[in-house]
């Protein structure tokens, strides 16, 4: 096994074999080569009694090629005994440290083992039972003085061994009389409690045989009267027994065994369901987070309920809770861990903050009680939306280098001479002749300065509605740049950019643009913020009677570069008169062409950009208002908010500077409070569930003022840590004028 350490040069390649006690019958595995975290997927079937031991060991598969003697880099056994009763059967994960080889190398790690039984009670006479066996590392194995290193996917192994008829009398089937129950002790031990005596022991219970015959006849009635098919359908019989068994017995075994050993378990939880592989093991699909689980949620919650969950098994679950967050969210944030507390349940340690928190960081945080049921579904959403796939950041990084002067162009250059899988690599922005490092703050700073370029109507690419001069809509006159399609496609990379990196544009859009980027239908509602008169106009004709009031056709006449031109809202329009009758197709048409054919190719422009970095089918579980939030946070800024969420370093809440810091930020109107919270962060936006959710470097990092700096200096800001450098001034007027002077006189990045 070469050391970990010298990565390039080290080809690690594990081949762990499992074997059991009767007859030394041994599976080996496929080598998984040139990694340190080993994940392996089979399954292997062995033959086990109550007095078996399965032994899993570990090779370095280039030495124990060269020498079947040698090669072993650790071992770990199970006795059957202490996992479960055989005769019973049962589902359990166990995890056990790695114990060292023969040769004494040193070694670290742990092993993981999933152990379910295919227990079939009309087979109990003639064959022993069968134990389905799935190995997993959770640690990698290092020697030589390296530490072990967390990886975050649970591997199996598998292969298939015939029965051995001589262990066939050595696996009876073990039923407990009425009133007792078996139970596990701290180590793992199986004991009987006989609740009729209240007496416990370590021998099971000698059962009488027509009791046993008449439990086996409703054991098998029970598994076919619960047995359940995945499209509803309906079935009967049960597996027959047979030498060599194909995978459809084996699953439909499986799925009778799983659901008659689940009968005790209660239902599921609402929104679960129970499913089985090609090879037979169940899983389970959680309609409400859109993910699978090996782990079954009813064990899950008694053992976290009764507190049955001993350490082994609670660490086993924790690595199997890793490994799916891993996989649909990717790793954790640098300097955080998760855990598991002594009721079972999950939380995460910030060891740069030195602060833990049941919220995982990768997403956003859990609802206050007090906030409006649209803002529960959007989280909702925004978890499904944030663990897909497509929405993951790519490895590598893709660099951007920008004049702050002439950052449009410099911008549209740089970010469409990329490719969009390039773009979805982790962004560092450089600012030209700056010396900031990007760790989140500069790329906030970036689209913040996009927001104001891209969207600026001097560039005629963008207008204000003619409801306020707030809300944006596309120009239906952008064709006076002749290259405005590009830019239009450039924009939609931009506003996907900013949704795939969780950065926000510093802007709004009519409701229209965003129902259109979901590609839901315009209603009249939707023309009252972009023409509030013609809004007027159109609801009195669908309210009012127009026969010998209004003289109008299918037609309209439009603008264009102070040319009027007549434009057909179908074919041969200027000649069919509007009437009572058709009065609702025209308002319709007028709507459809005021707010989307005059614009359609620019939209499609920007529209093909966006999807580029958005599939649109993810996009679309939002609806407008949503979008609205995921594209520009919130605008309003609660100082109360702000300050329940803020850390200080060398400060103490109670001290005077700090005072007069939220007396001077409550003072002031929201446009210089969104320049402080630009200074500091990058962005004026904030989450929308608040302060709780600013994002840092390497995940969410809360506002943070720390005490450095003369009382002759300005503040400083570190954006990238939402951290603000605050001298200690002696008087609020002195605060109030050095603090205005650095949000309003200041810019640029350096580095210290």
């Amino acid at each position: 096994m070469p050391d970990p350490i010298a990565a390039k040069c080290a080809s690690p390649w594990w081949l762990p074999m499992v074997s059991t006690s009767e007859r030394f019958s041994t599976h080996q595995t496929t080598s998984i080569k040139r990694t340190l975290n080993p994940y392996w997927n089979e399954n292997f079937e062995i033959n086990v009694t109550n007095a078996s031991v399965i032994t899993v060991q570990v090779f370095d598969q280039r030495r124990w090629q060269k020498n079947k003697d040698t090669g072993s880099l650790g071992l770990i056994t199970i006795p059957m005994s202490t996992v479960f009763d055989v005769g019973n059967g049962g589902d359990e994960m166990i995890s056990q440290e790695v114990k060292r080889s023969s040769s004494g190398e040193p070694v670290s790690g742990k092993v993981i083992v999933n152990i379910s039984t295919n227990y079939n009670a009309s087979t109990a006479v003639s064959a022993p039972v069968t134990s389905s066996t799935t190995l997993a590392v959770p640690h990698t194995v290092t020697r030589r003085g390296s530490t072990s290193s967390n990886i975050s996917r649970t591997a199996s192994t598998s292969g298939t061994t015939a029965a051995a008829p001589a262990a066939a009398a050595e696996a009876p089937a073990v039923q407990l009389p009425a009133g007792w129950e078996q139970r596990r002790d701290h180590l793992g031990r199986v004991y009987y409690v006989d609740h009729n005596t209240r007496q416990t022991t370590w021998d099971p219970p000698v059962v009488p045989a027509a009791q046993t015959e008449q439990a086996n006849r409703q054991r098998e009635m029970a598994r076919v009267l619960e047995r359940s098919l995945p499209e509803g359908g309906t079935g009967s019989g049960t597996p027959t027994p047979a030498p060599s068994r194909t995978s459809t017995t084996t699953e439909a075994t499986a799925a009778s065994n799983a659901t008659a050993s689940a009968t005790n378990l209660g239902p599921l939880p609402s929104g679960w369901e129970q499913r089985f592989t090609p090879e037979g093991r169940p899983y389970f699909v959680d309609h409400n987070t859109r993910s699978t689980t090996w782990l079954d949620p009813r064990r899950a919650r008694n053992s976290g309920a009764t507190g049955q969950m001993n350490a082994t098994q609670a660490q086993a679950h924790l690595a199997q809770l890793m490994q799916q967050s891993n996989q649909t969210l990717g790793p954790l944030p640098s300097g955080w861990e998760m855990r598991i507390t002594n009721n079972n349940r999950v939380y995460f340690v910030d060891h740069n903050s030195k602060i833990t928190t049941w919220d995982d960081p990768r997403l956003p945080s859990t609802m206050d009680a007090n906030v409006p049921q649209y803002k529960r579904d959007f989280r909702r959403k925004l978890v499904y939306f944030r663990s897909q796939p497509a929405m993951r950041a790519s490895t590598g990084q893709c660099h951007i280098t920008v004049r702050r002067n002439n950052i449009f162009e410099d911008a549209y250059a740089e970010i469409m001479r990329h490719p969009a899988t390039d773009l979805k690599k982790k962004l560092f922005i450089k600012f030209h002749g700056e010396d900031g490092l990007d760790y989140g703050g500069l790329s906030r700073e970036f689209f913040y300065l996009m927001s104001k370029e891209m969207f600026n109507p001097f560039y005629c690419l963008f207008e204000y509605s003619a409801h306020d001069n707030y809300t944006l809509q596309i120009n239906p006159q952008s064709g006076i740049n002749p290259e405005h399609l590009n830019y239009f496609k450039f924009i939609g990379r931009v506003v996907g950019l900013g949704i795939f990196h969780q950065r926000f544009l510093d802007s709004f859009f009519v409701t229209a643009f965003y129902k259109m980027i979901l590609k839901r239908k315009i209603t009249l509602k939707d023309m009252e913020s972009v023409d509030a008169a013609q809004h007027r106009s159109l609801v009195w004709m669908l309210e009012n009677p127009i026969a010998d009031v209004l003289d109008l056709t299918f037609a309209v006449d439009s603008e264009v570069f102070g040319e009027r031109v007549e434009v057909e809202l179908k074919p041969d329009g200027k000649n069919i008169e509007v009437t009572d009758d058709n009065k609702k197709e025209y308002v319709d048409l007028v709507v459809e062409w005021r707010i989307v054919k005059r614009v359609e190719e620019q939209f499609r422009a920007f529209q093909q950009g966006f999807n580029e970095i958005v599939p649109q089918e993810l996009i679309n579980v939002f609806d407008e208002r949503e979008l609205e939030l995921l594209i520009g946070g919130l605008a309003d800024i609660d100082v109360d908010d702000w300050k329940k969420h803020t850390d200080y370093r060398g400060y103490s809440e109670n001290d005077e500077t700090i005072q007069n810091f939220w007396k001077a930020v409550r003072s002031w109107d929201n446009e210089k409070k969104a320049n402080l919270l630009q200074f500091v962060t990058g962005t004026s936006r904030i989450p929308v569930n608040g302060f709780k959710d600013l994002q840092g470097s390497d995940g969410p990092r809360r506002f943070t003022i720390e005490k450095t700096g003369e009382i002759e200096q300005l503040p400083k800001s570190h954006t990238c840590f939402n951290r603000l450098d605050l001298p200690p001034y002696k008087s609020y007027d002195a605060l109030d004028r050095k603090l205005t002077m650095a949000i309003e006189e200041t810019i640029g990045f350096l580095q210290e």
